[in-house]
């Protein structure tokens, strides 16, 4: 494996601001992205009470029929006793979902590596699996590279309620043809036979999208220690049983101050995040027709809709004697992440630092401050036969992330046309068009019985025929340097598919196919430095 940093132009500007303006981060932020930050939030949250010991027993309890390695094992007594967390996390996909979920994983365990021996204290990486999300079709699909293009897989079974992807259950029959499928499509290697077995055997073991993603997740960092639990699980819903019942409480100042602090992001001129109202709850309830959102109306929670109307005093005693049916929307998860977990360091993608960025004085209003926010490693990944081509080609992995190459293969396209054809074409166009035009005045000098609309139709008959003949022509000099015009296409497919980076659209386990399974412990062994720069990793 060899390490490439590249400083791509920054498109997202929260993040531009997030690396670059002290004035920004003093605004939306507690903690500056720096070194000196840790040293500060760990004696911040000295002065925090958590319950400790019941987290660390409903982590146990959660991750106990998945396997708990010995070092996962060390870190669940750590975090019962004095031990801090490094905590990311990601929705529940099919194959763990695009790999900026693995990528999250990664830096949550470097920054606690690093973390802990700079600081002297156990500090645990945590990745927690939002469960209780209801949207499957953000979830339900994998991408492949097929042609040079990104082709979406979906996996097709009909759900007519709105269940979180932790109560939505799979058929296991149905879902292991369609990873078959998707491992048809990676193409046969020595590690695919051990690989594909691995995830059949996660298939049948589990029921549930969001257990699938764990065994899978849980598989590839055990090594690790990777703690992780889900938002969705019924033990921690107890857990945070009081801590729901603040948030309730305190529904209308959060909403409030969310909203205008959104404001003010807006009026540094950024998009609103989460688009918040004031009437806003933050806060969904599991309804016997699925997961809904509720509002605030004349001192009630209601969802209209669903024909749902709690006083307080109701929803109250829902947090406290079932709290299980209660879940945060993505305002109040960073809340109630805060009331759980030690957090030293959150873990984000730009979306989730964006929506961040307005929670700040809804942390201040609880008495809690925002922990720091450290910004995900984003990587690609090029493959041996990928790293040939840029070679023959005289390309670069950027050139291709700024998409050079599409400039490259319009030049080419226009030093393969055959002008002389053009030409001739549009000379035999021009004459047609003369000829016609000799033949209306003809047919109106000897008021012949043939119509001005039948002349124009006859013409464009005799236009489309040139056209085709310019299309065929084209698609015969294109035919002739298709293995070029293929090449072009792998480069695009495989680093940006779409114009998205990689990280965003493929599974990880198109590349573990082709790597084998020591790619996350080898990636995790790469000199990776946390500055903001995007990384090339040529396997």
């Amino acid at each position: 494996m060899e390490l490439e940093t590249l400083a791509l132009q920054e498109k997202n500007e929260v993040m531009l601001s997030y690396n670059n303006d002290q004035q920004f981060l003093q605004k939306f932020f507690d903690y500056p992205y720096s070194d000196d930050s840790y040293v500060n939030r760990l004696q911040e949250l000295e002065k925090r009470t958590i319950q400790r010991q019941q987290l660390a027993e409903t982590i146990q309890r959660f991750m106990t029929p998945f396997g708990i390695s010995t070092h996962a094992q060390r870190h669940i007594d750590e975090l019962a006793d004095n031990g801090v967390v490094v905590i990311g996390g990601q929705q529940a996909g099919v194959l763990t979902g695009p790999m900026y979920s693995v990528h999250k994983a990664i830096t949550v365990i470097l920054l606690a590596r690093k973390q802990r021996i700079e600081l002297g204290v156990p500090v645990i990486p945590v990745f927690w699996v939002a469960g209780e999300d209801h949207d499957l079709n953000e979830i339900n699909h994998v991408y492949t590279e097929t042609n040079g293009r990104a082709v979406k897989n979906q996996y097709y079974e009909r759900y007519v309620m709105k269940l979180t992807a932790s109560d939505t259950v799979y058929d296991q029959v149905q879902m292991a043809s369609f990873v078959k499928s998707i491992f048809g499509n990676f193409g046969e290697t020595a590690h695919t036979k051990n690989l594909l077995h691995e995830v059949l055997d996660a298939v049948e073991q589990e029921k549930t999208f969001t257990n699938f993603f764990v065994r899978l997740m849980n598989h590839l960092f055990q090594s690790e220690g990777l703690l992780l639990i889900d938002a969705n699980f019924k033990p921690l819903r107890l857990l945070e049983s009081n801590y729901f019942c603040r948030l309730i409480n305190e529904a209308e100042p959060i909403a409030t101050l969310i909203a205008k602090k959104e404001e003010q992001f807006v009026q540094e001129g950024f998009n609103a995040p989460i688009q918040s109202a004031e009437n806003a709850a933050h806060l969904f309830y599991i309804h016997e027709t699925g997961r809904v959102l509720l509002t605030r109306e004349q001192g009630d929670f209601v969802n209209e809709s669903a024909g749902i109307r709690f006083t307080r005093e109701e929803l109250l005693q829902i947090a406290e004697r079932k709290p299980w049916l209660l879940s945060n929307n993505v305002a109040t998860r960073p809340l109630m992440q805060e009331m759980v977990f030690p957090v030293l360091a959150f873990v984000g993608g730009p979306g989730e630092i964006a929506y961040w960025a307005i929670l700040k004085d809804a942390f201040h209003h609880l008495d809690m401050k925002m922990p720091i926010i450290a910004p995900r490693i984003s990587m690609t990944l090029v493959t041996p036969q990928v790293k040939h081509v840029l070679t023959e080609k005289s390309l670069t992995v950027e050139d291709v992330l700024l998409g050079k190459i599409k400039d490259e293969r319009e030049k080419l396209i226009g030093e393969l046309r055959n002008d002389q054809l053009d030409q001739l074409v549009d000379e035999t166009e021009q004459l047609l068009i003369e000829q016609y035009e000799k033949l209306q005045q003809l047919v109106k000098q000897q008021k012949m019985l043939l119509t001005t609309e039948l002349l124009q139709k006859n013409v464009a008959v005799h236009k489309n025929q040139l056209n085709y003949l310019r299309d065929k022509a084209e698609e015969a000099t294109l035919l002739k340097y298709d293995p070029v015009f293929r090449t072009y296409n792998l480069l695009e497919g495989e680093l940006n598919p779409n114009g998205s980076l990689q990280e965003r659209i493929y599974t990880p386990y198109a590349y573990l196919n082709d790597y084998g399974p020591e790619l996350i412990k080898d990636l995790l062994g790469l000199p990776f430095e946390m500055d903001g720069t995007h990384k090339v990793v040529y396997l």
